[in-house]
């Protein structure tokens, strides 16, 4: 998946992929899919485009 905003959303491999934009919106099921392939879940994990399932980082 391409990001297309400007500024570009960060890439799902970096430590804020979870700042990226909304691109489907499942929140009555518990999730969205951001522009950079990351699926977070309510539940504050998510689900990297490589299938790997981290904790949503704590921003501070």
């Amino acid at each position: 998946m391409t990001c297309t905003h400007s500024p570009a959303c960060p890439d799902a491999s970096s430590n804020d992929c979870c700042h990226a934009h909304v691109v489907v919106d499942h929140s009555e099921q518990g999730w969205c899919q951001l522009c950079n392939g990351v699926i977070l879940f309510d539940d504050g994990l998510y689900l990297a485009p490589d299938g790997h399932v981290e904790q949503v980082p704590i921003s501070a």
